[in-house]
């Protein structure tokens, strides 16, 4: 049997254990199992593998991103530059770190960029806009945070201005703000400045669409939301367990 997994604290609905369970099943691999490890602390986690030696590869969520890494033996350069491991493969006895986030982002966003699109207002500057942050890095668009209050290197949402808004033209939420039940919240950006020219990308993929999403869809804007990124990433961490 090939085990494989998520840790994490509370997991109650798990994205991955659907869908990896469905996978099996669709694809006839009797041979492999995905279950949720709920771990009430990161120091649990050597007796997680003592109990199951059979594990082949482990994904990884909040809270435990970054607390993981004391435990791999390498870290891929996503893993290095992010500081967070999503994604874990065992392979002769060795815990190897990866970040499918930043897989799952960047192949999600690519096809949606356009010419004008080199410059990027990232909303939010918590764990989740650390692989963002990375992949547009690599992608060449330089970034601007923007968090509630001006910090140094960030703006506040009051800073953004028409001249920010023109030149920043890829807007990015990493914040929960809007995710289901609170549907009707949205970060406070200056909506009315928006125009075709946009990008809004939502890592919150329930509702399908945001109010951030509706409210630049109707200013013209181009919209994505993270359930393409969600489905990326997984493919991206099978294709690591089995060496491809």
């Amino acid at each position: 049997m090939r085990r494989f997994g998520l840790i994490g604290r509370t997991l109650g609905y798990s994205f991955s254990k659907g869908y990896f369970t469905d996978k099996f099943q669709k694809e006839g691999r009797t041979d492999c199992v995905y279950e949720n490890y709920e771990l009430d602390t990161v120091r649990a986690f050597p007796l997680l593998l003592e109990r199951h030696p059979d594990i082949a590869g482990l994904n990884v969520t909040i809270p435990y991103k970054k607390e993981i890494l004391q435990y791999l033996d390498t870290r891929d350069a996503a893993v290095a530059a992010i500081g967070a491991c999503n994604t874990i493969r065992v392979r002769n006895g060795r815990l190897e770190g990866f970040n499918t986030d930043a897989i799952g982002f960047r192949d999600s966003l690519q096809p949606l960029l356009r010419p004008g699109h080199r410059h990027a207002l990232v909303l939010g500057t918590g764990g989740a806009a650390a692989a963002i942050h990375y992949v547009l890095g690599q992608l060449g668009i330089s970034v601007t945070p923007v968090s509630r209050q001006r910090s140094p290197g960030n703006m506040s949402y009051a800073d953004l201005d028409a001249e920010t808004m023109e030149r920043c033209r890829v807007i990015i939420n990493t914040t929960p703000l809007g995710t289901w039940p609170d549907v009707g919240s949205c970060p406070p950006i200056p909506y009315q400045l928006l125009g075709e020219g946009h990008l809004l990308y939502d890592l919150v993929y329930n509702p399908e669409i945001t109010t951030f999403l509706r409210k630049g869809q109707e200013r013209g804007a181009a919209i994505k939301n993270g359930y393409e990124m969600l489905l990326l990433q997984a493919e991206a961490s099978w294709r690591i367990w089995n060496g491809e």
